[in-house]
């Protein structure tokens, strides 16, 4: 199983993140956007294989997977940590011979006690539950063949990256792993509970109404 993490200043988050892994994956690629903070630097000494990229998640994650070399592709956010039991169930997944045409992911959780966090973590599981969109902080765990099969990650995408491949994907082939993928609250926190939600739900409404995701780059950004 190879590991790819799309980077973009998160020399303070990478560390925790490439410690859960703990060893369990055979190598990690980290595809950078251009980091001005040394995380290039902080990955190469954490072990992983740094691979500079054009900025954008879509580009850097189709970058990462052309270089990686698993039979099995786990595609991860720079600031979310897996739980201890993570690769275990990635393992358990990977070794069945039906989940190679199905790809699995992880429950989403935040680092922050606060009620807004777990409100929030009730509706991503309902949005995962009825409408099968798990988005790219909860991980993606799919077998290459597969993933090539689908046309992988677009590169032009900046964002929404997660969503397109998803849908292709389709409800039947997802799988959900009951493993927290523990994400950075961080941005909620310094934007708002209720307004970096309602950005990000805008986003993914005027993307599904054809709005070309550079266009809502900014938007997502800001």
């Amino acid at each position: 199983m190879s590991v790819v993490v799309p980077t973009l200043n998160a020399a303070g988050t990478l560390p925790a993140t490439l410690a859960a892994l703990g060893g369990a994956a055979q190598e990690v690629v980290v595809a950078d956007g251009g980091s001005s903070d040394g995380t290039p630097t902080v990955a190469a000494a954490l072990g992983a294989r740094v691979l500079a990229a054009p900025r954008g998640r879509g580009a850097q994650l189709a970058a990462g997977a052309q270089v990686a070399r698993g039979d099995w592709l786990l595609f991860l956010h720079a600031d979310t940590v897996l739980a201890p039991g993570w690769a275990r169930a990635a393992a358990g997944f990977a070794a069945d011979p039906a989940n190679a045409g199905r790809a699995a992911y992880f429950r989403f959780a935040l680092d922050d006690p606060a009620p807004q966090a777990r409100r929030l973590e009730r509706l991503v599981a309902w949005r995962c539950r009825w409408l099968a969109l798990p988005y790219g902080d909860q991980g993606l765990l799919i077998a290459r063949r597969l993933y090539e099969s689908l046309g992988g990650f677009r590169p032009e995408l900046p964002l929404m990256e997660d969503v397109d491949l998803v849908r292709r994907l389709g409800r039947r082939r997802l799988v959900a792993l009951d493993v927290p993928a523990v994400t950075s609250a961080a941005r909620w926190r310094a934007q708002g509970w209720k307004r970096r939600s309602a950005r990000n739900l805008a986003c993914l409404a005027l993307w599904c109404l054809g709005v070309p995701a550079r266009r809502l780059a900014p938007l997502y950004g800001r």
